[in-house]
């Protein structure tokens, strides 16, 4: 049985406060952190320390795990962090960044002597909430005793990539993960769009679609948080799908790629955050297809 560990989390989002109460129920000691405190509040009865500062959070800390919006975010509070981080401590970065944005990340990691994992996880809210998330990882093999645990309290799956968390490969294979995720949700938020325009009851498509190839759980899940109006609590909010779209994005032209579909996913998102869905579930990305007073 492995030790129980002192975990640091830093960012208390949608995700970041699922992972923190997993860590604890998993009986390690949970230390928290979130710019907003009172976001981080709630987690306190749930046995969870809420730190003033991301140096407070990471005293002492075996894990430091980063949960937060994008790479920039996640550079700032490790520099804030950086007082109280002891040369081998366990880096497990769970923040989308992007490629450019992890290898700032990687450096500071070498700078400082940190154990450094490429970790983003694949899931929404209710699977994090579950523990059920999967684990995209990439790192050092002679420091995963201590990860495992942490993988294995937030996750029911851990997929390993590499053994060079700075290389990037769990982070590569997240952006193409999330460019099928980003595509799906726009084309069902279109063909609800469409069905509205052409007065075709949606259920009809739902119903011819059934069982075959073109059937799909994720769209039928994303349909039916427009159609029964559920987009709020977010699964997985707007502002953040549209940055990781640009990531996309990005990453494609990195590659010499134009990625039409990944960009126009962006722009709806966008469009929509700006028609004020962008807390709401990435499925909102619907209203992007009307004007604002439809």
């Amino acid at each position: 049985m492995t030790d129980k560990l002192t975990v640091a989390v830093l960012g208390t989002g949608i995700m970041g406060a699922a992972m923190a109460r997993n860590l604890a129920r998993a009986r390690h000691t949970v230390r928290a952190w979130n710019r907003t405190r009172a976001k981080a509040e709630p987690l306190a009865p749930d046995g969870v320390f809420v730190a003033d500062t991301p140096a407070e959070a990471a005293q002492d800390a075996d894990v430091v795990l980063t949960m937060l919006h994008d790479g920039p975010a996640a550079l700032d509070v490790m520099r804030q962090a950086a007082p109280a981080l002891r040369p081998g401590t366990a880096w497990v970065q769970s923040t989308t960044a992007g490629i450019d944005g992890l290898g700032a990340l990687a450096d500071f990691a070498r700078e400082h002597r940190l154990a450094f994992y490429d970790a983003p996880v694949l899931g929404t809210r209710q699977p994090a909430e579950a523990g059920q998330l999967t684990v995209l990882a990439a790192g050092p093999v002679g420091g995963r005793e201590k990860v495992t645990p942490v993988f294995d309290a937030v996750g029911a799956r851990t997929v390993w990539t590499g053994e060079d968390g700075g290389a990037g490969t769990a982070t590569r294979l997240k952006l193409v993960a999330n460019s099928w995720v980003i595509a799906v949700t726009a084309a069902a938020g279109e063909m609800l769009a469409l069905s509205r325009a052409l007065d075709v009851d949606p259920q009809n498509f739902f119903d011819l679609i059934e069982g075959g190839p073109l059937d799909m759980g994720y769209l039928r899940a994303k349909s039916g948080l427009i159609l029964e109006d559920r987009l709020s609590p977010a699964q997985f909010a707007v502002t953040t799908a549209a940055k990781d779209a640009r990531l996309i994005v990005e990453a494609g032209e990195r590659g010499g790629l134009r990625l039409d579909v990944a960009a126009a996913g962006a722009a709806r998102l966008e469009r929509a955050a700006a028609q004020g869905h962008g807390d709401e579930d990435m499925a909102a990305a619907y209203f992007a297809s009307f004007d604002e007073e439809n």
